[in-house]
């Protein structure tokens, strides 16, 4: 109420807001040019947006560095070489193995195939029956894969396993599988669609069945 304290206290009030101006016009030196219409609360958001991301970076920043491992994991034992070797021409011979019998096999299948739809069909002499257009060189693939078989046979008997060289085989025989291969892959599907109409035919399936029931 004294008029001295009260102007005492209004010198007071303004030492506080000049220094306020003072620390005001400080950091605006220092911080990031806001807009104008920026409110005191955006700038609170974009100070603790601007942290979020420095933290962000420095911890990214520590992912991304190289860790050091105080100390080494245990390495198991390395294999012995011969062991490893052992193991792995054993595979090989067993690779070769599988090899011969599906080839085997399939001549099996296509020695039925001649002998017993084939030949029969021809012997019948049927009436607009295209035998070779159905089968078209089904024959020579036979005795090419015959000769396959012939050369790995003889690649592998009494031969140890490191001295069977299968590859010089498939690269000697390369050029006839090419162009036998060549003319039944060129024909199938005109012959697919030869038996799907003679299937229609019922005369011409039922010689069909005849042969598939001789195979059975």
């Amino acid at each position: 109420d004294c008029p001295g304290k009260e102007g005492s206290g209004g010198r007071k009030r303004n030492l506080t807001l000049l220094r306020n101006k003072l620390y005001m016009g400080q950091r605006r030196r220092t911080e990031p040019v806001v807009e104008s219409t920026t409110t005191a609360g955006d700038l609170g958001n974009l100070r603790r947006s601007q942290s979020d991301r420095t933290e962000y970076s420095q911890k990214l920043q520590e992912k991304m560095a190289p860790q050091v491992v105080s100390s080494t994991p245990a390495t198991p034992p390395q294999e012995d070489e011969e062991e490893v070797s052992r193991r792995m021409m054993a595979k090989r011979v067993k690779i070769i193995a599988e090899l011969m019998q599906t080839e085997k096999d399939y001549i099996s299948d296509l020695d039925l195939c001649i002998k017993e739809v084939i030949q029969p069909l021809r012997n019948k002499q049927i009436a607009r029956f295209d035998v070779d257009g159905l089968f078209s060189n089904i024959e020579l693939v036979h005795q090419l894969s015959a000769k396959l078989l012939s050369l790995l046979e003889e690649a592998t008997t009494d031969v140890e396993p490191p001295m069977q060289i299968i590859g010089e085989v498939f690269l000697q025989i390369k050029g006839p599988l090419e162009d036998t291969y060549k003319i039944y892959c060129y024909d199938h599907d005109d012959a697919h669609t030869m038996l799907e109409y003679y299937e229609k035919d019922e005369e011409l399936k039922q010689h069909l069945r005849d042969c598939v029931q001789s195979l059975k």
